[in-house]
């Protein structure tokens, strides 16, 4: 056997180690490159990220190593570096996925290696995520058109708000106070058309409000989302004391299980189809629909519940098509009624079709079984007294 082939042989041997099968940086499975500079072994992905900050990185199957290099890959791995640059993340700050935006990879592994911000050291001044407060510029999208202005942001922990104005002098007042209870952030490339735009969510009354946002340093807005999230994660600390930090910290932010467009039909099944943009929003069991994908708020939200309370979904074919361009049919059932859509591609149908099974299949928390209860009694006492009518689109929120 070669020494080429010995060498191979060994870091195989070593990437199959339980603590070095999954990429260091994102966790995706079978990492196949490794940084001969930080001893970690990652995926392609994150390779070409830690590459472009200058790292020393190296494809384990396709490249020569050196035996020197395959000692310190054995002397170190992922284990003893996230000991080293991983030893005091918070709690609240997002650890990226191998399914996440590369904005937010690309701040984790300089946050990791680069500024050295979770060592355990103390920084001076203060990471801005750790402050509690925060304040700054972001470029906001219009309410009620697609240009992107300057508006000041101020996120306050003690006061559990995000609140931002219109003009940079504050003395005219805050355009919006935005209460952190109920507030998302998640990040919107593609739709917002910028590689850092992050779209921010929260409730208005019986409305959600979108805001879209962007700033144009990638380190910039990937603080504001650790810093919104901080604040989240200390109004759910305070919201819900006896909380585990495994219980809550899902909680703080999330990602849509499903986004895209359908075509969609009004209540009698007989109106015009009009393309809608589609958003399920899996931890409140919402499916939530647009006139357009950058819209403010929501034309009509629709709950979804477990078979068992009378909820359901399937592969359709409507009974009257007018106006539709897809072919591919689903359909959710209420108890107050049926909504048809229709998707340009099967693939598509499909994904809408598993994500909604997705969310049926998981137990309803108790406030949202009690309130679902409380629906199907109104519904029955309506068809008991014959007064079913025209049913508003609205479900009735679960919060």
């Amino acid at each position: 056997m070669s020494n080429c082939e010995r060498n191979k042989k060994l870091l195989l041997e070593l990437v199959r180690r339980p603590e070095n099968r999954r990429c260091a940086d994102c966790g995706a499975a079978d990492p196949d490159w490794a940084s001969y500079k930080l001893g970690v072994f990652l995926c392609l992905n994150c390779s070409g990220i830690h590459r472009s900050l200058s790292s020393k990185v190296k494809s384990i199957k396709l490249d020569f190593w050196e035996d020197e290099l395959v000692e310190f890959m054995k002397s170190n791995g992922n284990a003893s570096a996230q000991a080293l640059y991983e030893k005091a993340v918070p709690p609240y700050y997002y650890r990226p996925q191998h399914t996440d935006h590369v904005v937010l990879r690309e701040q984790w592994i300089r946050a990791k290696y680069e500024r050295m911000e979770f060592t355990g050291q103390t920084k001076y001044p203060p990471l801005p995520y750790t402050t509690g407060f925060y304040e700054g510029m972001l470029w906001k999208k219009g309410k009620e058109n697609t240009q992107f202005l300057k508006r000041k942001f101020v996120l306050s922990e003690r006061e559990f708000t995000l609140t931002y104005y219109n003009k940079e002098n504050e003395s005219k007042g805050p355009k919006a106070v935005i209460s952190i209870k109920d507030l998302n952030a998640t990040f919107q490339p593609e739709r917002i058309g910028h590689p850092h735009g992050m779209q921010i969510t929260y409730q208005v009354d019986s409305h959600t409000r979108n805001l879209y946002v962007y700033h144009d340093s990638p380190e910039e807005i990937v603080t504001w989302y650790n810093a919104i999230r901080a604040a989240r994660y200390a109004y759910l600390k305070t919201a819900y004391p006896t909380g585990s930090d495994k219980e809550l910290i899902p909680k703080i932010t999330r990602n849509y299980l499903k986004e895209g467009y359908m075509e969609k039909t009004g209540p009698l099944q007989t109106e015009s189809f009009k393309k809608r943009w589609f958003i399920l929003d899996s931890q409140n069991r919402k499916l939530f629909y647009f006139k357009g994908q950058l819209d403010a708020e929501e034309l009509g939200v629709i709950f979804i519940g477990t078979e068992s309370n009378g909820y359901s979904v399937h592969e359709c074919v409507p009974k009257h098509a007018r106006g539709n361009k897809w072919n591919c049919g689903v359909m959710v059932e209420t108890p107050e009624r049926q909504f048809v859509f229709m998707c340009e591609q099967e693939s598509e149908q499909r994904e809408w079709l598993d994500a909604l099974r997705q969310v049926l299949s998981r137990p309803m928390a108790p406030i949202s079984l009690s309130t679902t209860k409380l629906k199907l009694m109104v519904v029955l006492m309506k068809k008991s007294q014959g007064l079913q009518g025209h049913i508003c689109q609205y479900n009735i929120d679960i919060d």
